[in-house]
């Protein structure tokens, strides 16, 4: 008798408190048009960050491969260069005093061969070497070039995609009318119990949807705009190295002999080289940041999938 007489008057007493609460079935159905959806949505999320990730680690791979194809072009640069001088100091010797014997040809090409660690034997020998050199070359910096080019596009497009995968306001506002509704739920489940009713499934629905409190959505946007920016800086490196390569590989920087013309060929090898590294060291930035935005987007999309689950 005391506890109905308790119940009675809490009944009273709180019918105000209940007078704007939703009846349990209204508000199940609430929280299923608020809930139902989300991890469509957050799924897409993640498959896109997917994705940019394969395309800057792509672009990762790129700017690698140019940056070491540079370094060896630069190896074949000096080889070449070391070539050329020798076969200047065999004419100037040639011209400046009686043309050199047979022995003495071979006596250079000893000392040659000893200082350069070749086995060279005539000065067509080295022309050939050098013409070679030459031409590995100028094929070595063709695929700079190429290289640069294409770690440039793939920056640009992870900057494009980076830009646009976040969490925007649609998905954003859907979360929260979810966690508006949950409130909404507990309220109904208050009264629910009040009347006798089972409140099972509603509080399971509780229990996993109200998940999204805890859920941190600024961490998915502060991963998109680190990989945002990481893929800007490493297409406008390689914009900048791809330019720089082809320019330092065209035939009429290549053609210079002067000492003018050979320090600009140098300069410009040199800093197409750094570009490419600033280029991979960009593109490894963005992966990590879209790699890791794939983390932050499942700790949100597990608490989706499980919420419309249960709703369902």
């Amino acid at each position: 008798m005391r506890a109905l007489f308790y119940s009675a008057i809490f009944s009273i007493l709180c019918t105000p408190c209940f007078a704007d609460v939703l009846p349990l079935d209204d508000a199940l159905r609430s929280t299923y048009r608020a809930c139902v959806g989300i991890d469509d949505q957050l799924n897409d999320l993640r498959r896109m960050a997917g994705i940019n990730t394969a395309i800057t680690a792509a672009g990762t791979a790129a700017g690698a491969g140019a940056t070491v194809v540079g370094i060896v072009k630069t190896s074949k640069d000096k080889k070449a260069e070391s070539l050329e001088a020798i076969l200047n100091e065999i004419k100037e010797m040639t011209q400046n005093s009686a043309p050199m014997t047979t022995d003495e040809i071979d006596r250079f090409m000893f000392e040659f061969n000893a200082y350069y660690e070749t086995a060279l034997k005539s000065t067509d020998s080295i022309q050939s070497e050098l013409d070679k050199t030459v031409a590995q070359s100028k094929k070595l910096g063709n695929w700079r070039t190429g290289l640069l080019a294409g770690g440039t596009a793939t920056n640009i497009a992870g900057a494009v995609i980076a830009s646009s995968n976040k969490v925007d306001g649609d998905i954003f506002v859907q979360i929260e009318l979810c966690k508006t509704s949950v409130a909404n739920l507990r309220n109904s489940i208050i009264q629910a119990r009040l009347n006798g009713q089972d409140i099972t499934e509603a509080e399971e629905i509780i229990r996993l949807c109200g998940e999204y409190d805890y859920a941190d959505l600024s961490k998915i946007n502060t991963k998109a705009r680190g990989a945002t920016i990481s893929s800007a800086i490493g297409a406008t490196t390689g914009a900048v190295g791809t330019v720089l390569s082809a320019s330092a590989n065209s035939q009429k920087v290549r053609d210079d002999n002067t000492d003018t013309g050979k320090h600009r060929e140098k300069n410009l090898n040199t800093a197409s080289n750094i570009m490419a590294g600033a280029t991979t060291a960009a593109s490894a930035t963005a992966t990590i940041f879209n790699a890791t935005q794939i983390g932050a987007i499942r700790r949100v999309s597990d608490i989706a999938e499980k919420c419309t689950e249960v709703l369902k």
